[in-house]
């Protein structure tokens, strides 16, 4: 089984413009971009079209580790405090069960762990702690 725990910053539309400076102060790279427009489209949450060109996905390598970026979900905010969340990423659905369930015990579920088109167990949980993590599941579908 693989494991990573990666940094994940939430933005509120500007997630573009903090990867380009993120990638000129941290010498990072960008790996993967993807905006809101780009992500198959969902006839139960029409996407408006000021949104589509914000960024859905970004992942960047900052020396040996991932940095992840999105811009929230047009309708939510992201606030000072749950901007910056761990992505945990494992390639192994039981245990991605296992991690959300013990990480939600006296916690609080933000999206159910799911399928979703990007991976076959996705969901957000944020711990008793007030930490959130993104628990993301590798693999194909």
């Amino acid at each position: 089984m693989v494991m990573r725990m990666s940094p994940y910053l939430m933005m509120n539309g500007n997630a573009r413009e903090a990867i380009q400076f993120y990638e000129k102060a941290l010498d990072a790279k960008v790996l993967f971009s993807q905006t809101f427009g780009e992500m198959p489209e969902n006839p139960e949450f029409p996407l408006p079209e000021e949104a589509k060109e914000q960024i859905a996905h970004a992942m960047m390598k900052v020396g040996e580790t991932d940095f992840m970026f999105s811009d929230t979900f047009p309708g939510q905010t992201s606030r000072s405090g749950d901007q910056v969340t761990i992505c945990i990423s494992v390639n192994d659905i039981e245990k991605s069960k296992q991690i959300f369930e013990s990480l939600q015990q006296d916690g609080q579920v933000k999206m159910p762990l799911q399928e979703a088109f990007f991976s076959p167990a996705y969901g957000i949980v944020t711990d008793k702690f007030g930490v959130t993590f993104q628990i993301y599941t590798e693999g194909q579908q």
